[in-house]
């Protein structure tokens, strides 16, 4: 049995929310639920072990000089910006524009701090998969044309996602003493994607969790890899 994966999630979880207090407000702008309909052209932020989910926080140290300037630069637009996985072998050409996977979460700069070298903490908010169609070379950062990919749900599926929460949850209590380290108020969706965002996965298995249909797919793969990494049956 593997605790230190429950760990994670929970230092995620505790980690985005004390982030969130403590960071300064972004500008007044459109709210998360207003911003679902992406904007043509976004900027896209590679890393090679990050993967954002929809319904999901996270924080963001900002170092590299180009992507200061793109925090600065969304900071003073819509606040959006694009997550993508650098596909194996991006080292060799890492300063440049390597590949990366075509699907990708858009996220919104809900808190940020620049700190006093340049560096900016920020809290993105996942918004929305997309696909990336085409990149632009306007900037020293990375902008790409995109589509969005909504992740729907039908009324008829709504209780098989919340049955999968029940699951997904007793599952996480066998290792965690009874205790839930997501609160109540999480939605069902919410609380799919937090647990997919804090589990500890390979860089390609968060991608594929990231690429699954929606939630009710995404929740049926989690209680594949909890069964799997906590010996716990289905």
């Amino acid at each position: 049995m593997r605790t230190p994966n429950l760990c994670v999630v929970v230092s995620a979880v505790i980690v985005a929310w004390a982030f969130t207090e403590t960071a300064a407000q972004v500008p007044e702008r459109d709210t998360v639920d207003a911003v679902a309909e992406l904007p043509r052209t976004i900027p896209i932020f590679p890393l090679e072990d990050v993967v954002l989910f929809p319904d999901s926080s996270k924080p963001l140290h900002i170092f590299e000089p180009r992507y200061r300037d793109m925090v600065a630069d969304a900071l003073e637009g819509d606040g959006i910006i694009g997550m993508v996985l650098l596909q194996p072998g991006y080292e060799t050409d890492y300063e440049g524009r390597p590949p990366v996977y075509e699907i990708g979460c858009a996220g919104l700069i809900t808190d940020s701090e620049e700190l006093p070298d340049g560096r900016y903490l920020i809290v993105l908010e996942g918004l929305v998969k997309f696909r990336v169609i085409e990149e632009h070379h306007s900037r020293l950062y990375r902008l790409a044309e995109v589509e969005s990919i909504p992740e729907l749900i039908a009324d008829d599926l709504r209780q098989i996602l919340s049955s999968r929460r029940e699951q997904l949850a007793e599952m996480l209590s066998t290792v965690s003493r009874g205790a839930s380290p997501f609160p109540a108020s999480l939605s069902d969706t919410e609380f799919v994607d937090t647990l997919a965002q804090g589990l500890q996965l390979e860089p390609a298995d968060r991608q594929m969790l990231l690429e699954s249909e929606n939630q009710v797919e995404r929740a049926d793969m989690l209680m594949e890899i909890l069964s799997q990494q906590l010996g716990v049956p289905l």
